[in-house]
Order: structure tokens, then sequence, then C-alpha cells
């Protein structure tokens, strides 16, 4: 019944102004978003073949201040890992977090558009996405573009928020957003706002024209698909 739903309230492309990438690199520090990131990480390592790892080249879009990339590349030492978002302050930010680890000539950061990737088609074996989604205003476009660069038997993950019922939206937000305060709060609340339901994600999978992707769920807060080329 649509009286239940809430509403989608679009959020800023954009999240890189100084205040908010401090906000969210103190949040990444703390034990839940880093255990959130770790689960993400955990997933992509899960599709390595048994008693093998992953290998190849891997681009994460919308990398942030770079805490997942870094991850993977500390826990995949065969991958080539490419970090790329549309704030120069995050990816700034990117940079010196691989620096702090000795990463700085194993992991390379890229300041673009998610719309329009840099890179030819078929590059990556992997094409990431964590947390993005919800940001982009016309994402049927990016989730085609990480369909362009992926290799035709290449692996597609991405991960969002998932935008609850209007009667459950207060109860959400107070539960999931307990780990968080100030800015980061707030930046939390509007992005679950902007998040998508379950029913919208596979409308946009189906516009994006994206074959035999599997939605997944994390909880009741969230959501996305995996679309792995050589099953689909």
């Amino acid at each position: 019944m649509q009286w239940l739903e809430i509403a989608r309230k679009p959020e800023l492309e954009i999240m890189g102004t100084e205040d908010e990438v401090s906000a969210y690199a103190s949040a990444a520090g703390q034990k839940h978003l880093d255990a959130l990131d770790s689960t993400f990480v955990d997933r992509l390592i899960s599709m390595a073949p048994p008693g093998g790892e992953l290998i190849g080249f891997l681009l994460d879009i919308g990398c942030g201040p770079g805490n997942i990339v870094v991850k993977i590349a500390r826990r995949c030492p065969r991958l080539a890992v490419v970090g790329l978002d549309y704030s120069r302050n995050m990816v700034e930010a990117a940079h010196r977090a691989a620096a702090m680890l000795g990463l700085e000539n194993r992991v390379f950061f890229q300041q673009a558009a998610g719309g329009q990737l840099p890179f030819s088609s078929g590059t990556f074996d992997f094409v990431l996405s964590n947390s993005v989604l919800h940001h982009l205003s016309d994402p049927a476009r990016v989730i085609k573009e990480m369909l362009r660069v992926a290799k035709p038997d290449g692996t597609i993950l991405l991960r969002d928020l998932r935008r609850p019922s209007r009667l459950a939206f207060p109860w959400h937000v107070r539960w999931y957003g307990r780990h968080y305060s100030g800015t980061m709060k707030r930046l939390f609340e509007d992005s679950v706002r902007a998040a998508y339901t379950p029913d919208e994600l596979a409308d946009l999978l189906g516009r994006s024209g994206i074959p035999g992707a599997h939605i997944f769920f994390q909880e009741r807060s969230h959501m996305g698909f995996v679309y792995r080329g050589h099953d689909s």
C-alpha cells in the first residue's frame, strides 16, 4: 500500500566537503562502520574459487576515504586496485590512508564521475560500489558503466542502504544510526531517505539492462546485487 511507503528524497551526489570527509573518516574508524566495511570485503572474497584467491584488476566506484580499497589491498595481494571518487577531498583522504599503510604503490586513486568512467571497456575483473547508489542522480547510467568496464566474465558487486517503510522509519534510523552522532548522524538519516526499496532496485536493474543480477539483503539495513558474467 502506497501510504505505507516513505517517499524517496534524493541526496546530493557529492559528499565531499571537508566537514563531511572528516565526519565520515572519523566514523569509519569506529568499530561499527569498520565492521560493515569488512562484511562487504568478506562478500567479495567469498567469490574466490575454492582454495584460490582473487586475481586481476579491481575498481571501486565511490571509494570515499579509501577504507574498503585499503582492506581489499591488504587481504588480496594479487589484485591491482583502483579507487575512484568524484570528490577531490575524498580522493586526497584515500591517498593519505593508503600511504599510512605503505600501500601507495599498490593502490591507485582517481577523481572522476561514475557515469563516465575513464577506462576502456572490459578492463576490470571486479567492479564494486558500496553505499554510493543513493547519491547518484542517474544510477542506471552508472550501472551501465560498471557493466561496460567489467570484463565479459567479470564480477560486479554493489551494496547500498535500504529504505524502510514509513512506519518503520523512526525505529530504523534510531537503531541503525545509534552508533553515529553530530554530522554523521544527520548524514545517515539523509542517506536512508535517499536509499531505494527492493522493488525500486529490481526496477533499476531492469532499466540498466544488466542480465542475471542477483539481489541480496544484509539484515534490514542494506541490500545490493551481484552480477557474474560467466553465470549470466
